[in-house]
């Protein structure tokens, strides 16, 4: 695999209720919450999880949507779906993330084989949703 200095910095999902979101990707998925109680205190807009050293999931309101002005229509992107998201992880973590979900009674989809993602042939893969309905694969390569 190359080494590009191009990076994923962040995702941003719309979710109904960023608090419960980010205790989910927190308590569920493994995700370090952050900004949860400043948004909670009504200081910052979202709260954001972290997947990475270099990247998070920001949690937006639908509410913030009438904000979105970047770029023509972009208020209208609140509940705009994404196929999903992939999460490439360590076998070990790929297992405890697939527990926990069981544990909470998420419905995780059946195991894959060799499907193929950035790093060429997945040993294992499945999908589930966030209470939201965001729909993410988590795979493994080792």
């Amino acid at each position: 695999m190359t080494d590009n200095t191009t990076r994923l910095d962040h995702v941003v999902l719309w979710v109904r209720d960023p608090v419960a979101a980010a205790d989910f990707y927190e308590k569920a998925v493994g995700m370090e919450p952050l900004r949860v109680t400043e948004y909670a205190a009504g200081t910052v807009t979202f709260p954001s999880v972290r997947l990475n050293d270099e990247t998070i999931l920001d949690l937006a309101p639908h509410s913030l949507a009438e904000h979105m002005r970047m770029v023509p229509g972009a208020a209208g992107s609140a509940g705009h779906p994404v196929n999903h998201i992939c999460l490439s992880l360590p076998r070990h973590d790929f297992d405890a993330l697939r527990s926990r979900l069981e544990e909470r009674s998420v419905p995780v989809s059946d195991f894959s084989h060799d499907s193929y993602g950035a790093r060429g042939l997945a040993r294992r893969s499945f999908y589930f949703t966030d209470p939201d309905g965001n729909i993410f694969e988590a795979r493994h390569y080792d």
